[in-house]
């Protein structure tokens, strides 16, 4: 169960908020996310913004495939909208869990943006901004990957590095 708010409203504590998954992230086969695909989303988010264009005010949420491939962007001024917006889609569409995705979402990313990913299947949420405190501890304990500050060519991942192709590198001594 979720809801299009933002999860928080009329709750006493944020245990009251937490929901369990019917397709829990680890238990999906693993993504393997080249870093440099990673940084070339907002850009193309960005280019398929439409609405923002004409008015400069709206949030954006775009699901991209494991290789990059724009599957669907939505846009409002809320940015829980623009998210659930997305997951309605794939709902009605019988494409749910969303498990080989990366949600890519034009502002910061927060708790319940999280848990709307976590509840969706998506395995990775990426955001331009910041992501909050709770965000990284729910992406923790459900195995979600977080990055967050994407911007240019890089990142902070938060949560979840092992989706990441991280080239490894010796250290050597001169």
């Amino acid at each position: 169960y979720t809801t299009s708010s933002c999860g928080l409203c009329g709750k006493a504590s944020l245990d009251a908020v937490r929901t369990t998954t019917h397709w829990p992230i680890n238990d999906t086969p693993p993504l393997h996310i080249d870093p440099d695909l990673l940084t070339s989303l907002p850009d193309r988010l960005r280019a398929a913004q439409r609405v923002f264009d004409r008015t400069g005010g709206l949030h954006a949420a775009a699901l991209f495939t494991e290789h990059g491939e724009l599957l669907d962007i939505r846009e409002d001024v809320g940015r829980h909208n623009a998210v659930d917006k997305l997951i309605g889609r794939a709902l009605q569409n019988a494409n749910l869990p969303l498990t080989r995705v990366i949600l890519l979402v034009s502002g910061r990313a927060s708790f319940e943006l999280a848990q709307k990913a976590v509840m969706a299947g998506i395995p990775v949420l990426a955001a331009v901004s910041a992501p909050s405190s709770l965000a990284v501890d729910l992406a923790t304990e459900t195995g979600l990957t977080l990055v967050g500050f994407l911007r240019g060519p890089s990142m902070n991942v938060y949560a979840g590095e092992h989706r990441l192709t991280l080239e490894a590198t010796t250290a050597t001594q001169g």
